[in-house]
């Protein structure tokens, strides 16, 4: 006759009850090792026919053009906001307030960029 086991307590790391910080051997001890391809969990093994081909070249090429204005805006806010931190520093508040009118002005920029097509985002 086999002797039946008692029940494993649930396991919780870093647990007050000393026996129940065991170490575990594996990364995800509860995977069988067989995942990925006899784990019933597993549905789809990964992208489909034509992944990684642009199936849209009209709006990649739209995104690209969007993506480049709005990154050469920031960069110019990145410089404006150097001189504008420098001239405030140095006393000439109205040359830094221009600047900050400038920094304003080219978020407002890339906002209406990032407005103009909202299925793209």
């Amino acid at each position: 006759m086999t002797e039946q086991q008692p029940p494993r307590p649930e396991y919780h790391p870093g647990s007050a009850q000393a026996r129940l910080n065991r170490p575990v051997h594996e990364r995800y001890p509860q995977i069988r090792p067989t995942s990925g391809y006899a784990d019933p969990r597993v549905r789809r093994t990964g992208p489909g026919p034509g992944a990684g081909t642009e199936q849209e070249p009209e709006r990649s090429s739209k995104l690209t053009a969007r993506l480049v204005l709005a990154l050469t805006v920031v960069v110019g806010q990145l410089w404006a906001l150097t001189v504008t931190v420098n001239e405030w520093m140095q006393g000439d508040t109205g040359t830094a307030w221009w600047g900050a009118g400038f920094l304003v002005l080219s978020f407002l920029v890339v906002l209406g960029l990032w407005l103009l097509d909202p299925k793209d985002r």
